[in-house]
């Protein structure tokens, strides 16, 4: 079956440089989602984008989201999650560092600009997702990814002092991301569209994930996940 990978960049979009764009020319049918002005990150404007990308794609499709990237998606997927086959979400952005109208301003109280978690997902999003979190991201605590994934049933993977995961952190070409998302998609597999939650989806993705990866060990990062 023909399968769709949209390409989810954060703010100021996936340069030349970055490991989505390195993604990007490694996956088939691999998708670009672009936005109007990458520096003005509107969640409802980014979301609209993400749907509308979703809504032209064929077949099952695979997310792939960075930082504010994995906000937009998860909000785009609210009522389009029966397209979606799995997601990988690497580093996400703290939502409390945005208002509905953009990047919050370091001056701005959370009284009068609320932050936009209210408007991502409260729930299990029923599609398999991993969501890869650094010890010392900038733009998120580790806490605070656990929370988010706890949040949406995703495995949280934790993979070290490894900043934003991004260009700056040394995340140009990261084949080690590219295997977790092969290893996404092959845990998915032929099964029917569902959460990792479902015990036989749950079963087939933990066999795989250890003995694919080597010499990296997800059972040293794993903290949680369903």
């Amino acid at each position: 079956m023909i399968s769709t990978t949209l390409i989810v960049p954060g703010l100021r979009g996936s340069g030349p440089d970055h490991w989505q764009t390195w993604f990007e020319h490694r996956i088939g049918n691999a998708v670009r989602v672009e936005q109007s002005n990458w520096c003005e990150p509107v969640l409802e404007v980014w979301a609209g984008n993400v749907r509308r990308a979703i809504d032209r794609a064929k077949g099952p499709i695979w997310m792939v989201g960075h930082s504010f990237g994995c906000l937009a998606a998860m909000t785009a997927v609210l009522d389009r999650g029966d397209r979606i086959a799995g997601a990988l979400l690497v580093a996400p952005a703290d939502p409390d560092r945005f208002t509905p109208n953009g990047l919050r301003d370091n001056n701005e109280s959370t009284t009068f600009a609320p932050s936009i978690l209210r408007l991502l997902p409260d729930r299990q999003v029923g599609f398999p997702s991993v969501l890869i979190a650094s010890q010392n991201d900038p733009w998120l605590g580790l806490m605070s990814a656990a929370y988010l994934a706890d949040r949406w049933g995703s495995r949280l993977l934790n993979i070290g002092n490894a900043g934003h995961i991004n260009v700056d952190s040394g995340h140009g070409p990261w084949p080690q991301g590219l295997a977790i998302f092969r290893e996404l998609q092959v845990g998915q597999g032929a099964l029917p569209l569902g959460s990792l939650a479902d015990p036989k989806a749950h079963r087939r993705f933990s066999n795989l994930r250890t003995r694919r990866l080597a010499p990296f060990d997800w059972r040293n990062y794993i903290e949680r996940g369903r």
